[in-house]
């Protein structure tokens, strides 16, 4: 095994191997900060570039690639609020409000540490799991992994807001996003509207930028500042700061990998899940857990952690048994087999230098990225200090091109905006939104495996008693009934009045109640005539969240909200704040200095310019409507110079035509105007 190792670290740094994985960390390093890319449609395209190499050249290519993008869309997501990876977006919910505040270099040295750590981890782990691997991957049946994405939603829901029914419900919005689609049983679309491109469902990335970077670019223009607003200038002290923060609560930070490497070990999960996961357990072991979504540094070591942790864990069934762990995962199998690899007991014995060659590229990888990250990071810090009506058209660009590379579709745009007009409402009034992201993600996997465990039991429920399943059911009941208790007792501490206290009650919030009861009732009417396999799970998710958004709204109806402590509800706004945990929590909304009416002046304008962007993209194409809106927005919104707006936007248009036209060649869409014979535009 030792003999394995050392061979498998020399094979790694021989040239050309080690050449490769330059050049792929290179590539890794810009597609990660460049938001909605991916690193799947990156390992995609150089999938090919594989054929000629051997097997270490391609693996130390691909991973080095695929091993730092993790790392570096952590960056976007700080300093921005765009996840550059759809894995990232967890990292926003603490790391950007520290950027607003001017600590962006505490928040990036924290994360980049952190995602050095973890991916370190979960490289011992994949190490470690080398021997075991087999029993390691085979704990867990269908009843079993049902129960763990059903706690993964659980555990984030009960983490949201002043109110744990806003979170459970939040929670069973994305569970009934993700029913959207051709049923995988029978070939019946659900909730598609006779609209083809609802048939595959929705895509998770256009989601994310929207419910994530819209909300923040809305924010940024009714601030009227910098992201870090009037907050000092960030030095390098910060990063190195950051850098403390993580071994100052390092138990935290291995307790996160660990989470990530476990979850990268279940095939299918995935890296968002594990963020997530361990972005609760994070506010679930902190004492101050009203403060998480307003700048935790603990909110972005555990998400950093976990995000670079699961590729370890995600190569232990890819390797072991050909079973990939992630999406990602699946092309390195391609790579496998390109190279004439076999995954399963030959990578274990007779090419065990080839594993253990991969577990260095991970442990060098990431190393390298954080060191090119720290270079480069007084640079980047600055952005924040820019203002904002400079970085919003850029930033917009970034999200609209991020969420038409998910699918190539134009309609992926309006999906983004009409997430990020709900995401905006959801900051305003305090509805949670980590939770919608991660039953959207789990959505799928969540009812294959209870269709599995029905249909396999013979009774159809005694899979409920197997032991590991009862375990997960009480830990999942405990983490909803945990924070209404914590709070009790925290009510008691402090002395607060016991009781239901009336408190000020928006129209909005009352709206917002009675349009989810509206949600699960349509969800389960329109089941009911269906078959058994396509209702199942929809009527499992709209049953008790149709009970409790029923209860919700009755309790806003009658002008009632759940127990807080008397100071806060006397001085609760009528609307809400954003991603709180808690009551106390600081919203992520408007400074008081902003009179509501410039507030709502504002928001209409930066509204009705985002969706003026997406016609220019439309009617225009990508090639010629961005650059124009970048023109128009600078000119006569930002006020800029003519200077500056050229700059601005010839910058613009080298980026757009050199990187995603030239380079990527992008399939852009047809246009009214295509066939024309106009330059830039696709031809019909």
């Amino acid at each position: 095994m030792a003999e394995a190792m050392v061979g498998g670290l020399f094979a790694m740094l021989a040239w050309p191997a080690v050449g490769f994985m330059l050049i792929g960390v290179l590539v890794g390093f810009v597609v990660g900060i460049l938001p909605g890319l991916g690193g799947f449609v990156t390992l995609a395209l150089m999938l090919p570039f594989t054929f000629t190499m051997t097997p270490i050249e391609a693996l130390a290519f691909l991973l080095g690639m695929h091993a730092v993008t993790a790392t570096t869309g952590d960056i976007t997501s700080v300093l921005f609020g765009i996840p550059g990876e759809g894995t990232s977006a967890a990292t926003i919910v603490d790391g950007h409000p520290m950027a607003k505040r001017g600590e962006a270099g505490r928040a990036l040295g924290a994360v980049l540490m952190s995602s050095l750590v973890g991916a370190w981890i979960g490289a011992a782990a994949l190490a470690a799991a080398i021997p075991i691997a087999q029993p390691l991957v085979r704990t867990f049946g269908s009843p079993e992994l049902f129960m763990l994405t059903v706690l993964g939603v659980t555990f984030m829901s009960s983490l949201s807001s002043s109110s744990v029914i806003k979170g459970v419900l939040m929670g069973g919005a994305g569970w009934s996003l993700a029913l959207i689609g051709t049923d995988s049983q029978v070939g019946l679309q659900r909730y598609t509207f006779d609209q083809l491109y609802l048939w595959d469902g929705l895509s998770i990335i256009p989601m994310a930028i929207g419910l994530f970077a819209i909300p923040e670019v809305i924010d940024l223009s009714i601030r009227g500042t910098s992201i870090a607003g009037e907050a000092e200038e960030t030095k390098i002290g910060g990063v190195m700061q950051g850098f403390a923060d993580t071994f100052r609560h390092w138990g935290l930070v291995v307790r996160a990998s660990l989470i990530g490497t476990f979850i990268g070990i279940i095939p299918g999960l995935g890296a968002a899940v594990g963020q997530w996961v361990a972005y609760g357990h994070a506010v679930q072991t902190s004492p101050r857990k009203e403060e998480f979504g307003t700048g935790r540094i603990e909110g972005v070591l555990a998400p950093g952690a976990a995000n670079n942790s699961k590729e370890g864990g995600a190569l232990i069934p890819t390797i072991a048994f050909g079973v990939p762990g992630s999406i990602a995962m699946a092309l390195v199998l391609g790579a496998f087999i390109i190279t004439g690899l076999v995954p399963g007991p030959a990578m274990l014995t007779e090419h065990l230098d080839v594993t253990f060659s991969m577990v260095w590229v991970v442990v060098i990888s990431n190393l390298l990225a954080v060191i090119l990250s720290v270079i480069f990071l007084n640079q980047l810090v600055k952005l924040t200090k820019v203002r904002g009506q400079l970085l919003i058209p850029f930033i917009l660009l970034l999200v609209w091109i991020g969420a038409f590379t998910a699918g190539n579709d134009i309609v992926d745009l309006y999906v983004a905006l009409m997430f990020g007009l709900i995401g905006y409402v959801m900051v305003r009034l305090d509805w949670p939104r980590p939770p919608v992201i991660l039953g959207f993600l789990l959505g799928g996997l969540t009812e294959r495996y209870l269709f599995i465990s029905v249909t396999a039991a013979d009774k159809g429920y005694e899979w409920l008693a197997h032991p590991v399943v009862v375990i997960l059911i009480l830990v999942s009941v405990l983490s909803l009934f945990y924070p209404m208790w914590s709070a009790r007792r925290e009510r008691k501490r402090t002395g607060a009045v016991a009781g239901k206290l009336i408190v000020r009650v928006s129209k909005a919030e009352m709206v917002a109640s009675l349009l989810m009861v509206a949600l699960f009732a349509y969800v389960l009417i329109v089941a009911l005539d269906w078959p058994f396999s396509v209702k199942l799970f929809p009527l499992v998710v709209s049953i008790p969240m149709l009970v409790l958004a029923t209860v919700k709204a009755g309790m806003y109806v009658a002008g009632y909200v759940t127990r807080v402590p008397v100071a806060a509800a006397a001085a609760a706004p009528v609307d809400g704040g954003g991603d709180s945990i808690g009551v106390d929590a600081v919203p992520v909304g408007t400074p008081p200095s902003v009179p509501p009416e410039v507030v709502r002046k504002r928001t209409i304008q930066i509204v009705s310019w985002m969706a003026g962007f997406i016609l220019m993209i439309w009617l225009l194409g990508f090639l010629i409507g961005m650059p124009l809106f970048i023109f128009l927005y600078l000119k006569f919104q930002a006020k800029e110079s003519w200077t500056v707006t050229s700059i601005g936007t010839v910058v613009a248009a080298v980026f757009i035509i050199g990187l995603f036209d030239r380079f990527m060649h992008l399939p852009w869409p047809l246009t009214p105007l295509s066939g024309m014979g106009i330059p830039g535009l696709p031809p019909a």
